[in-house]
């Protein structure tokens, strides 16, 4: 126990960004996944349906409110292109031009729509590469050479997105409740390998947001539905040309929610491109300087570092990452690259095993879980910090009750006095020995165990 007690302060009349909520992308795992009936030896469900409930229930899983559907290129049909792992050959719905499919990428479609129906409110649709019959080499990525040449031809601009915009209205008429499109991912990218991908300058992005907007606006039931991006790829290259092609452009706010960004930052042999927190600021004074208001969306991140990690370690990584991005950058959501991995590599919410075809919950699941399930969509982040400690402390209020997430990354156990105006109601812990285990809070008292995440209920006394 800590010598003294940190009293925990909480702001209400300082209010920053409204939270949409916490989600994660279906690539590619869902294409695997997806196929997978077989029961679950827990739950006694398919083993498909058990992931999905794990990540997208409220009161089975951890509530994740988001689901990012990959409107694949195509490249599994015709078996062209370079790619890491075999689900990254995506398909593709048209079979010919105005012609389609909707039988294709089953798995992954199903996996969406069992995210919705265990809890996901929206879906978005994004693009890694156009269709490969709108490219300049016919593949879903660059050939190596020549470097940073643009894949999709600009008299296929309104082909890409009357494609685009026929599978959303498709899937929005089959009840799926989209609300963004982002056809645009990391455009300053090369793109010559591994996954589906395409480069774009920033005057090219530009050009083709405004025939998305053209398209959408003729589509009446698409009146409800805007587009996201552009998807920069590292927080450090946020590239401040391709947040100005877009947002510069009033045609195109008239359809554009805000500005997306990835908020990987893979560590470098020069220190000065570590200093993740650093950049982290730079472009929050950045977007505050030049676009007041505008929302800002974190739409992917994942360690990046090392191999499979299930332990506190990587958790507690995750949680300082969404903790940084939700006080600096305003972020009014924040997403996982994605939910799943099958990989050796620090990623994923879950891990898979290919052979045995069987699951592993990791820390970072659970740790996600306590921003996820806690913090209500439409709550209002507020001023909040500890007197004393190391504690990383946020909070969000939402009518007459306060969440409030605490970060202890150190090997102390420590007290927290919650603030006299609030009554404490109940508190969740992961740590080392424990997963999302809620307790009662009695008193004006909790004791925050080492390496671990808290989540603090609490009521406003009248």
């Amino acid at each position: 126990m800590g010598a003294l007690k940190l009293k925990l302060n909480i702001n209400e009349e300082k209010r920053y960004q409204t939270i949409e909520g916490f989600g994660a992308s279906g690539a590619w795992w869902a294409q695997i996944v997806g196929n997978w009936t077989h029961e679950d030896p827990i739950s006694g469900k398919p083993v498909r349906d058990r992931i999905s409930e794990l990540l997208f229930s409220k009161t089975e899983g951890i509530g994740l409110g988001i689901y990012r559907y990959n409107i694949g290129g195509g490249s599994k049909h015709s078996g062209r292109g370079t790619f890491s792992e075999p689900a990254r050959a995506t398909e593709c719905f048209e079979t010919a031009p105005g012609e389609y499919d909707w039988s294709r990428d089953a798995a992954a479609v199903y996996m969406m729509k069992s995210a919705v129906k265990n809890g996901a409110d929206e879906v978005i649709f994004f693009v890694n590469s156009p269709i490969e019959r709108l490219t300049q080499n016919g593949k879903t990525h660059l050939d190596k050479f020549p470097p940073f040449k643009e894949n999709l031809k600009s008299k296929n601009y309104a082909a890409f997105a009357k494609y685009c915009l026929d599978v959303t209205e498709h899937f929005l008429n089959d009840g799926v409740p989209i609300k963004y499109v982002s056809p645009v991912n990391e455009p300053f990218w090369v793109w010559n390998g591994g996954q589906e991908g395409c480069h774009y300058r920033p005057k090219s992005c530009r050009k083709l947001f405004r025939v998305f907007v053209s398209e959408m606006d003729k589509r009446p039931n698409l009146k409800n539905v805007m587009l996201s991006g552009c998807e920069n790829g590292d927080i450090r290259w946020f590239n401040k040309s391709y947040t100005r092609s877009v947002l510069s452009d009033p045609y195109i706010r008239t359809r554009l929610r805000g500005i997306d960004v990835h908020s990987y930052c893979l560590k470098m042999p020069i220190p000065f491109f570590n200093n993740r927190l650093a950049f982290l600021k730079r472009f929050a004074k950045y977007m505050k300087k030049k676009y007041p208001g505008v929302p800002v969306v974190m739409s992917e991140w994942t360690h990046m570092q090392g191999g499979r990690d299930s332990t506190m370690n990587s958790a507690l990584v995750a949680a300082s990452v969404i903790y940084e991005d939700l006080s600096i950058i305003n972020a009014v959501s924040w997403q996982h690259w994605i939910a799943v991995s099958e990989v050796n590599y620090c990623d994923g919410l879950i891990y898979i095993n290919l052979d045995s075809k069987t699951y592993e919950i990791t820390k970072r699941y659970y740790v996600t879980g306590n921003f996820s399930k806690y913090i209500p969509e439409g709550a209002k982040r507020v001023e909040a910090h500890t007197v004393g400690g190391s504690l990383k402390t946020l909070a969000f209020i939402k009518d007459n009750e306060c969440v409030s997430i605490v970060i202890n990354e150190s090997e102390n156990r420590e007290t927290l006095e919650i603030p006299k105006e609030y009554v404490g109601e109940k508190y969740i812990v992961t740590d080392e020995s424990e997963s999302l285990i809620e307790h009662t809070l009695n008193g004006a008292v909790v004791e925050i165990s080492p390496k671990s995440v808290t989540t603090l209920i609490l009521k406003k006394l009248s």
